[in-house]
């Protein structure tokens, strides 16, 4: 009799330990769409701290635009930190990284947020396994120097797939930083066929410009937004040198089963656009980008 007295003590005490775990574990946070949200008064704004739309100080471009976002559907805006690796899965539940042009899911992790705001780029891997917004900023890679570079920048030649090209033989048997699984990853623009050597960066996206003018590589790749912060923060430091990509977007990214929270933030947005309240927020933030795409926040 002992043995089996022995062994229903064990499974009790099993069954205890398990459900301490299950008491002292928090819950995952469960997927939500627009109504769940109003109904948990409260939508999470996933943000990575990022040029000037998070500045990571409780301010930046899509901070305010989700607050207002989230006034105007009557909830509390609340800010969940996130970063470039972890952002997808924190917001769809799968942790993903690309591979090819596919995806590749590599485990299933709790959902922390309804949305990333943060100057995401719409690039086709990420479609894959999230829905965009109606875009929110214009985009494009830029290869960027120091001032003092013997690079000098192209003269676009009205054709932007010849200046593109003619930027990339610039950049032959150079040292260039770059960062994978972002806007800027190589493999997007053909850049290992450039000749290029090419560095990827372990460090933030806020990093790179610093790195450029520490020294740690010729030349970089910069996008939109982070080289406007870039040449305001530096001035006379550093140069662009010409495109390595086509105009892109950035836009907010929504889980694929929120398309009424993501249909409702776009009827928002295009209030924004109408009455000139997005064009305010972007020169807050950027005070050049009209001069590179002026067309785009015109009021409509």
């Amino acid at each position: 009799m002992k043995p089996i007295r022995s062994y229903r003590i064990y499974i009790w005490g099993l069954f205890c330990l398990i459900f301490i775990i299950f008491l002292i574990t928090p819950p995952a946070a469960q997927s939500q769409d627009l109504d769940e949200i109003r109904q948990a008064g409260v939508i999470r704004h996933l943000g990575i701290p990022y040029a000037n739309f998070v500045t990571g100080g409780g301010d930046g471009m899509d901070v305010e635009l989700v607050k207002l976002f989230a006034a105007h559907i009557g909830v509390r805006y609340e800010y969940v930190k996130t970063d470039w690796d972890e952002a997808i899965g924190d917001l769809t539940g799968k942790l993903v990284r690309p591979k090819g042009g596919e995806i590749e899911i590599l485990a299933e992790v709790p959902v922390k947020g309804d949305l990333i705001a943060n100057g995401m780029t719409v690039i086709p891997w990420r479609q894959q396994i999230v829905n965009y917004s109606m875009p929110t900023f214009p985009n494009q890679v830029w290869l960027v120097a120091r001032s003092d570079s013997p690079i000098n920048p192209i003269k676009p030649s009205g054709n932007l797939k010849k200046d593109i090209e003619m930027v990339k033989q610039l950049i032959r048997d150079k040292k260039l930083i770059t960062k994978a699984n972002t806007c800027l990853d190589p493999s997007l623009y053909n850049l290992a066929a450039t000749g290029a050597q090419i560095i990827l960066f372990q460090g933030s996206l806020n990093e790179i410009a610093p790195a450029l003018l520490n020294q740690e590589a010729e030349v970089t790749l910069l996008d939109v937004p982070d080289a406007l912060v870039a040449l305001q923060k530096w001035p006379g430091k550093i140069k662009v040198i010409g495109p390595v990509s086509s105009v892109q977007d950035m836009a907010v990214a929504f889980r694929k089963d929120s398309p009424k929270l993501r249909a409702a933030f776009d009827r928002f947005l295009a209030t924004l656009q109408k009455n000139g309240t997005l064009r305010k927020i972007a020169l807050k933030y950027y005070p050049f980008v009209t001069d590179y795409y002026g067309t785009f926040f015109k009021t409509r």
